[in-house]
């Protein structure tokens, strides 16, 4: 019960600071590539720095089509349309005549 919990709060934190999330995962992304790439001893510097940026840039390309998936997902099923509909007055008219 208690991991169900906790993967729902991770899973709204994720929804609420996407781009965050997605800069994160980049980050996380270039500094493992680089402690991966700085193993290999036959590699030129600049090489390694590239093959970090590019594997650092499709993995952020990967996490970006998934934030994608969930907005859809989360206009699809109005949950999003809920939760902006409490600061749209309804009642009065957008313009006056």
């Amino acid at each position: 019960m208690a991991e169900t919990n906790t993967l729902a709060s991770i899973r709204k934190w994720i929804v609420e600071h996407k781009l965050r999330s997605v800069g994160c995962l980049w980050l996380s992304g270039i500094a493992g590539s680089i402690a991966y790439n700085w193993s290999q001893p036959n590699m030129k510097t600049s090489v390694k720095i590239i093959h970090a940026r590019l594997h650092a840039q499709a993995l952020t390309l990967a996490a970006l089509a998934g934030a994608a998936v969930v907005e859809y997902y989360d206009h699809k099923s109005g949950i999003k349309a809920d939760r902006y509909a409490k600061f749209l007055d309804m009642d009065t008219p957008a313009h006056k005549d």
